[in-house]
This record gives structure tokens, C-alpha cells and sequence, in this order.
């Protein structure tokens, strides 16, 4: 197989990117440790799911941070589900109207989970086509030569060729310890090395999927968790997974325990990092909205800035109106007393007969009429 080869309607577009990837980095660990080394495959596995969870780190931090606000949301899709839980209808459109309010999309949340599939079954089926000697499901039955003379999408012969002679102690990296046909196309195939290497790999694989899967339930909220759904959910990711591994590794080549092992490491330790960062953030901006609290309020001892309102006054023509600032103003029996303002007074140019002077004192408003004249009640 080749580039010319190249099917575009076919999962080729899953299995010329992955092997290219691996490719990339079994040649520059192969100038370090040679062509045939085991590490030298085993390393290039496990950088190919280094490379594709760089890829999708940006995914897996809006998942993060998609989960965590799923979580702050639980209380009112309570409620929504309480008020609208025999309408599935309506509950489907305010679940909608909520998430669009929040910016919420549940969609981004599996984008990293989805992405991943396509490129473990390409990795399986690329792991496969090294040995074409046992047929199968996708794959043409070739003899040990043939196999050994025929590329595998980005690699050579020689590489295919490179990849059958790479073993551990007679344990080939694309063999498994349950395998019964295609052997003669290894160069060494030891069934007891094979366990020997493959059981420790599993069991790590288990164990990093277990603590992936509890550092994951560790960080849900007491709703979340509480919830029957979510609860079940958390023992299959507790359990019922790191046995999968367990049960179906002797089902699978050794390469792909290497990269579920691989897998899982870096999820957990990306997790970590991730976490911190986005709890950090919090910090910061609640921190930030502390101090922008604390820079607007008065000082101690110092009294409130009121803002400046304009209050129209006529008295007899003669005032334009009157601006007040002040705290209290109170009213009683159509008399008003002022405290502690600041009044500004604009005057006309009409002239002011001297009995309707407004007169300021000691920051009070002291208004004398003329005399026959009833005093206007000013409207609150």
C-alpha cells in the first residue's frame, strides 16, 4: 500500500494520517536506537497518542470546563425537569433555551471521547496490516514473503520487515498472548515472553485507567454525584472499565495495551494540570472582583457621592431652577428642610423684586414671599 494507493472514500482517511504519525516518530527513534528495536516501535506508539491528545488539548479543555458548568447548572435543570417533567416536549425546548442562555453546548463535551475512536481503530487496523498472513476482516491473505515484500500505507517493506523482526525477549510488539495464527511471520515468538511482557503493560493499563476514572468522580458535586444516573455511570468508570482492560488484553496486540496504557497516562496528567489552571482562573477573577469591589466603595468615615439632580423651581418667575445634592430630604406639611447640601442656584435675567431673594444660610434654603402671598406646596 501505498500514496498512490489512496482511496478518499475510504477509512484511508483514518489510516494514512495515523500512520503517518507513527511514522514520523518510529524514524527518528530508529536513527537513536535502530530499525528493528522494540522500544523504537513501542515509543512511536506511544508519541502517536502524545501527538493526537495535543491536538485535541484545546477540545479537552472546553470538555473541562463544559463538565464543570454542566454541574453549576444542575440546580436548575432540576427544576426545569420538576415543572416540566411529564412534557417532554417543553422540557426539550427550555433545556434548550437555558444551554443558549449560558452559552452551554453539551456537543463539545465528546468532541476529545469521538475523536479519539476513529484513531484507535485506525492504529488497530495499521497494527494488523503488518501481518497480512492470517486474512481477516479488510485484509487480502498474503504469504510470509509476500507480506514481508508488501509497504503498509506509509511504510516500506523494509519497515514492515523491521517491524516483524522487533521483540522483547521473544515478544513481538503486534503480537498478543492468546494469538494461535500468523507466527511464522515474526522472526521470534515466544508464547511465555509474550505473557511475561504483556500481563505488567495490562495491569498498568488498569491501574492508570482506575485512577483516570477516580481523579474524574473525585471532581463531580455532591448533586451530581447524588444522582442515580451519574452514580452508575461512576462505578462502570470505576470498575467495569479497568477490568475491560484487564479481561481484553489478552485479546490484543501488545502495541495497543501500550497505547491504552499511554492513553490514559496522559489524560490523567493533563486532567491535573488542566484543573489547576481553570480553578487558578476562578481565583484570579474573583479575586479581581474583590478589589474592584473594594476600590468603588467609600472610604471609612467618608459619606456616599450622591449624584447631582436637577430640581425646577419657580418663584415668581425669578428662579430658573434649583440643583441639589444632598442625603435626606423630607417634607411636612408642605415645608422642606434641608441637611448638610450643596444648592446651586441659577438666576435669570428677569429682574428679582428684593422680597423674592432666596437666601442661603449655613447650607439651608430659607425662601421669604411676599407678604400676602401663599406659599406653594411642592409635590413629592
Amino acid at each position: 500500500m501505498s500514496l498512490l494507493s489512496f482511496d478518499p472514500v475510504s477509512l484511508d482517511i483514518v489510516y494514512y494520517p495515523v500512520s503517518w504519525i507513527m511514522w514520523v516518530w518510529y524514524k527518528l527513534f530508529a536513527a537513536v536506537l535502530g530499525p528493528s528495536n522494540f522500544f523504537a516501535w513501542a515509543l512511536s506508539v506511544m508519541f502517536l497518542v502524545f501527538t493526537l491528545r495535543a491536538l485535541l488539548y484545546k477540545p479537552f479543555v472546553r470538555q473541562i470546563r463544559t463538565t464543570r458548568q454542566m454541574q453549576e447548572l444542575q440546580p436548575q435543570i432540576k427544576v426545569l425537569q420538576k415543572k416540566y417533567g411529564k412534557d417532554r416536549q417543553r422540557m426539550a425546548l427550555e433545556m434548550q433555551k437555558l444551554q443558549r442562555e449560558h452559552g452551554f453546548n453539551p456537543v463539545l463535551g465528546c468532541l476529545p471521547m469521538f475523536a479519539q475512536i476513529p484513531v484507535f481503530l485506525g492504529l488497530y487496523h495499521v497494527l494488523r496490516s503488518f501481518n497480512r498472513t492470517t486474512g481477516g476482516f479488510g485484509q487480502s491473505y498474503m504469504s510470509v514473503i509476500e507480506n514481508r515484500m508488501t509497504g503498509n500505507y506509509m511504510f516500506t517493506p523494509a519497515d514492515v520487515g523491521y517491524f516483524l523482526d522487533a521483540n522483547l525477549w521473544g515478544a513481538p510488539i503486534g503480537a498478543y498472548m492468546t494469538q494461535r495464527s500468523g507466527l511464522d511471520a515474526f522472526t521470534e515468538f515466544n508464547r511465555p515472553a509474550v505473557i511475561l511482557v504483556s500481563v505488567p503493560v495490562m495491569v498498568l493499563a488498569g491501574i492508570a485507567t482506575y485512577f483516570n476514572s477516580r481523579a474524574s468522580v473525585a471532581r463531580q458535586s455532591m448533586e451530581v454525584a447524588t444522582n442515580p444516573q451519574t452514580a452508575m455511570m461512576n462505578k462502570f468508570a470505576l470498575y467495569v472499565f479497568p477490568l475491560g482492560v484487564v479481561v481484553g488484553g489478552p485479546f490484543l496486540p501488545l502495541a495497543i495495551i501500550l497505547y491504552w496504557f499511554s492513553n490514559n497516562i496522559w489524560t490523567f496528567g493533563q486532567q491535573h494540570y488542566v484543573f489547576a489552571m481553570i480553578e487558578k482562573e476562578d481565583e484570579i477573577r474573583k479575586l479581581q472582583t474583590i478589589q474592584r469591589r473594594a476600590a468603588n466603595a467609600p472610604m471609612p468615615g467618608v459619606k456616599p457621592k450622591r449624584t447631582t439632580k436637577t430640581v425646577p423651581t419657580s418663584v415668581n418667575g425669578s428662579l430658573k431652577g434649583s440643583t441639589v445634592t444632598g442625603d435626606n430630604t423630607e417634607s411636612e406639611s408642605g415645608k422642606m428642610k434641608a441637611t448638610d447640601r450643596v444648592v446651586e442656584v441659577e438666576m435669570t435675567a428677569v429682574p428679582v423684586d428684593e422680597s423674592d431673594r432666596v437666601s442661603c444660610s449655613n447650607s439651608s434654603i430659607i425662601r421669604t414671599l411676599r407678604s400676602g402671598v401663599r406659599p406653594k406646596r411642592r409635590k413629592r
